[in-house]
């Protein structure tokens, strides 16, 4: 799998366990909606409902792992969550998730489910190798959703590409590599904290990849883990 990762000398001294996992899955058709998201939908909302309380979701050891990361970005992460434990909690409190497509809610569905956050990008949109690191001071960031870019300071951390910065690790995802209707190729990828393991990053993607595949179709690639102790 040609996607490469490098490791910023100053990311990796002050997160020293730091990793990532990527998977690829190809020739996927992306749609609105169909039947076989709404039916997982379905059975991920049961199975997570079943297994967890929104009142000792804080108490979850991975749960634990993130917030202890955010507060090391400098994030309160009791005002902006992870994004897993987010999802998870919407679903806890008895609301859905939005309908963004099938790719897209295939992955929150599998991020909601291992607790990892999960981002999917277009591939063709890509220009690896990716790179995480602090931002430059002034570098522009133009998220999802977001009106009008962003600008970045040398204290956030970033996953990048040759050209862009790709997320804001590891809740806000890029507006220009993001999965449209008209996206062939899917590169997932997961982000990891001191605490979460390696095993479970895989998971996470095999279970992204696997969604995926269920509601879009498509070939899944193997996937690789990524870990600034092996750079």
């Amino acid at each position: 799998m040609q996607v490469p990762v490098y490791w910023r000398l100053g990311a990796t001294q002050k997160f020293r366990k730091l990793s990532i996992s990527i998977g690829i899955i190809r020739n996927v058709h992306v749609e609105k909606e169909n039947d076989k998201i709404r039916q997982l939908k379905r059975s991920v909302y049961e199975q997570v409902r079943a297994n967890y309380r929104a009142e000792t979701l804080k108490d979850d050891p991975t749960v634990r792992a993130y917030r202890d990361f955010y507060w090391k970005l400098g994030i309160d992460p009791t005002k902006t969550r992870p994004s897993g434990e987010a999802l998870l909690r919407r679903v806890l409190h008895g609301n859905d998730l939005p309908t963004i497509s099938t790719v897209v809610d295939a992955y929150n569905l599998a991020s909601l489910k291992t607790i990892v956050p999960v981002s999917g990008f277009d591939r063709e949109r890509l220009e690896p190798p990716f790179t995480v690191r602090f931002a430059e001071n002034g570098e522009p960031f133009m998220g999802i959703a977001m009106n009008s870019p962003i600008t970045l300071t040398d204290r956030i951390v970033v996953l990048a590409d040759e050209k862009r910065v790709l997320c804001i690790y590891p809740y806000e995802d890029a507006d220009y590599t993001k999965i449209t209707l008209q996206t062939k190729n899917v590169l997932v990828v997961g982000y990891g904290a001191q605490g979460v393991t390696y095993e479970q990053l895989e998971e996470a993607v095999g279970t992204t990849l696997s969604y995926i595949k269920q509601v879009a179709g498509g070939e899944t690639q193997t996937i690789k883990v990524f870990s600034s102790l092996s750079k």
